[in-house]
């Protein structure tokens, strides 16, 4: 009897040990966050955007926040203007309705920042992860550089003007620039087929095509397209058909 005693304690300890294991795995996976990102056109607000209820939500000016549809408030995001290079760091401010062809609702501070052209109003952002210690560092490395500026003269400070370059890399991009709107990846070349065929049908575009991206993957996309204007006809059909967040690449 004694032996059994110790054998079930022994079994109970194991069974502890396995639960234990099993819940820091299950920690560890739940902290494994996958960080969202998306290429797309965006909406500069104004105030008779949120009159006319465009946009539900107010949007202040002189801050790089921006409102969107799913992140919640004060996630942390880098905004690139794909065209000059320029990223900058933002947060969502609140999370908001607007039209579905945007992916996010910027103000005219922010698309100043990026030097955002507001006819083709295209950018690529993701979620950022925020590292407590760089941020204390780049602090520090701010007040640093300031002083230093501070006791510099004027005319070092600015003496190279860049504007001629960007403007020079900004016309040649744009001059190349073609989206694709991308409905699906498909398994089955055979399904891209259906929907394909099916699309055509309900929306009367014909611009529907398939890309072999690998043996298993095939793609589904409309396009190219020359600019916003263009495409904004097409992502419209599509979202009344129920495709939502639709996401939009450049290729040059």
């Amino acid at each position: 009897m004694e032996i059994f005693n110790k054998f079930k304690i022994i079994f109970f300890c194991i069974l502890l040990n396995s639960c234990a294991y099993n819940v820091n795995q299950d920690t560890k996976a739940n902290k494994e966050k996958i960080f969202y990102s998306s290429k797309g056109f965006v909406l500069v607000y104004d105030e008779t955007l949120f009159k006319e209820k465009i946009v539900s939500k107010k949007l202040p000016e002189n801050k790089f926040v921006v409102l969107h549809s799913r992140l919640k408030r004060n996630t942390p995001i880098k905004i690139t203007n794909p065209v000059n290079g320029i990223t900058i760091d933002a947060k969502i401010l609140k999370k908001a309705n607007y039209p579905k062809i945007f992916n996010l609702v910027i103000n005219t501070e922010t698309a100043r920042a990026l030097k955002l052209n507001l006819n083709d109003p295209y950018i690529e952002f993701t979620e950022s992860k925020i590292n407590k210690t760089f941020v204390a560092k780049k602090g520090d490395m701010f007040e640093e550089e300031k002083n230093v500026l501070d006791k510099a003269p004027v005319s070092d400070v600015l003496m190279d003007d860049l504007s001629k370059d960007v403007k020079k890399k900004e016309k040649k991009s744009l001059k190349n620039t073609n989206y694709i709107l991308v409905v699906s990846d498909f398994y089955y070349l055979d399904s891209a087929n259906n929907l394909r065929d099916d699309l055509i049908k309900k929306t009367n575009i014909n611009d529907f095509y398939i890309k072999k991206i690998n043996n298993n993957k095939y793609r589904l996309f409309a396009g190219p397209f020359k600019n916003f204007n263009s495409l904004k006809s097409t992502y419209i059909s599509l979202n009344n058909l129920g495709f939502e967040e639709l996401n939009v690449y450049k290729e040059n």
